[in-house]
């Protein structure tokens, strides 16, 4: 079965070439032009992933990210102007586990989208029924939930995949190298400020005080570790 995907763009050029791109390679594409007809697509149908422009008619990309992020934990990927550094940053603060800057290659482009998808069906495989108790941190991967001091938080796809990473080996330092090749499931590591701001996305969410992380904490010069707290 071909894995279903959204590509949201007004512009027609970058829409036909990233659809027909994707169908050539075996995808089931639906395209939308407009903010507000996309995120009523996107609620209408469950996608393997989101393909999103920041810039769009209607409502813009981030917008239906953050309104997508709070119902459901599809893969996003943003397109974004090369020198829109805030609209990357705020793309991931709100959710969207990668991004793609403009001009892109369409070989760049689906190579990012098969390794999003190759890691959610990794942790479909893997997930099993593996519980992990760290302190006031309660993971189920097979379930993809997490409760911290006994409340749920929704991560995305990405945190959820850092935070599995750290608790397998609680207390040992994983370098952001290592992060980032488990984040794209592959010897690209992508784009070292992604991480980062999934590390920072994941202290505001099992943090007591995010300003003063005891849980998620950075091994100066080496990576970061997972404390039990």
């Amino acid at each position: 079965m071909s894995s279903s995907v959204l590509v949201v763009d007004d512009d027609p050029g970058v829409l036909d070439v990233v659809s027909f791109m994707l169908r050539r390679e075996g995808f089931d594409v639906h395209e939308e032009r407009e903010g507000t007809a996309a995120l009523a697509a996107a609620r209408d149908r469950r996608y393997d992933i989101v393909i999103l422009d920041v810039m769009l008619p209607g409502m813009s990309g981030t917008d239906i990210c953050r309104e997508l992020r709070a119902e459901s934990d599809v893969p996003i990927l943003m397109l974004t102007a090369r020198d829109a550094e805030l609209d990357r940053v705020l793309g991931l603060e709100l959710g969207a586990d990668d991004y793609v800057t403009k001009p892109f290659s369409t070989v760049e482009l689906l190579s990012r989208v098969r390794a999003i998808l190759r890691r959610r069906e990794l942790d479909r495989a893997n997930g099993g029924s593996a519980v992990r108790h760290l302190g006031g941190l309660h993971i189920d991967l097979g379930r993809h939930e997490v409760l911290v001091d006994g409340k749920r938080v929704h991560l995305t796809l990405s945190e959820f995949k850092v935070l599995a990473l750290l608790a397998e080996q609680p207390d040992a330092v994983v370098s952001r190298k290592e992060l980032m090749q488990h984040l794209w499931a592959s010897e690209h590591v992508g784009d070292e400020h992604a991480c980062e701001v999934h590390i920072s996305n994941l202290r505001r969410k099992i943090e007591r005080d995010p300003s003063e992380p005891q849980r998620l904490v950075t091994v100066r010069g080496l990576g970061y570790k997972l404390i039990p707290a």
